[in-house]
């Protein structure tokens, strides 16, 4: 959500069934659910790391104060209780086993042990079934396409994860997004008094196309000292996979028309990102009232898109 902005629901007019009916905008605030919890998955006898819980040696990696695997420089008190860095400036200094002082003491041991490790991915019981040396795993896990991927709901700062289906359910469930079937949509974003709202986000509308699913993003924000809005398309899974999807958006009045076609983003780039990058139809706010017709006053803004599948 943009800084001081709030979030809206837009009247909808879909195209997407073949039936129009509107729903009325109402100013809400939106929060996140404290109940939300990211989806944690698992399999019988693994543990969290994606390695078997009872193995000794993985045991004495695991950092005791954050519980995160350890990486090198691996530091331990004068009784070889160990730490890893980041931990050890939290402790400031003093071992949180034995309250003895660490000073700079590495576990040289420990750290050539790890070195002859190989394990596999975190994300094994999500599908990830690679082996790979200890200390490549870390790097390997920052981009494993079976990682989770975050709630791409752009209304309120979000911490569940999971996979697609468990985050469409979530969307669905938890943020009461719209969800629609068809690769069309005609949607008319409403706004009383848009002269008053510099930063805003309109609620997200999901679409079920292909047997995938895209989110479909409205905002208003500054761009330098121009107030705008911007439409844009996020794919519900990895940049790879939504490269094999185009789409194009459209708004027009008066024989005058702007239209946008690109590439939908992964969710696996936030929407904050997305609109920075201005990857997505960009409407100032003048003309988008020129399109909303009537004297200038209130936000009445069509946007129609299609979906398609590159061959």
């Amino acid at each position: 959500m943009a800084p001081g902005g709030s979030a809206l629901k837009e009247v909808l007019e879909s195209t997407s069934t073949g039936m129009d009916y509107e729903v009325k905008m109402t100013k809400s605030e939106v929060h996140s659910n404290t109940n939300n919890k990211p989806t944690k998955s698992g399999s019988a006898g693994v543990g969290k790391y994606g390695m078997h819980s009872n193995n000794g040696v993985y045991e004495l990696l695991e950092c005791p104060v954050c519980t995160n695997l350890m990486y090198p420089p691996i530091h331990q008190c004068p009784n070889g209780h160990t730490l890893c860095s980041n931990c050890k400036a939290r402790v400031q200094n003093t071992c949180p086993t034995c309250r003895y002082e660490l000073g700079n003491i590495r576990c040289l041991a420990l750290e050539k042990v790890a070195e002859s490790l190989e394990v596999p991915c975190r994300y094994q019981s999500l599908g990830c079934h690679d082996i790979f040396p200890y200390y490549s795993k870390l790097k390997h896990e920052q981009h494993c396409r079976f990682r989770p991927y975050a709630c791409p709901y752009a209304g309120s700062e979000c911490s569940v994860t999971g996979d697609i289906p468990t985050l469409v359910v979530h969307l669905k469930d938890d943020h009461k997004v719209d969800m629609h079937d068809g690769c069309t949509f005609n949607h008319r974003y409403v706004k009383s008094n848009p002269h008053e709202v510099e930063n805003a986000t309109w609620m997200l509308t999901v679409f079920n196309c292909f047997g995938r699913q895209f989110c479909l993003h409205f905002e208003a924000f500054q761009l330098g000292m121009a107030p705008v809005y911007m439409a844009f398309l996020r794919f519900m899974g990895d940049e790879n996979e939504a490269k094999k999807f185009s789409y194009s958006l459209e708004v027009g009045a008066h024989g005058r028309k702007l239209t946008w076609q690109g590439i939908p983003r992964s969710i696996r780039d936030s929407h904050r990102k997305v609109r920075d990058s201005q990857d997505g139809l960009i409407i100032p706010r003048n003309l988008a009232l020129y399109f909303s017709g009537g004297d200038r006053q209130e936000l009445k803004l069509r946007v129609t898109g299609r979906i398609w599948k590159e061959e």
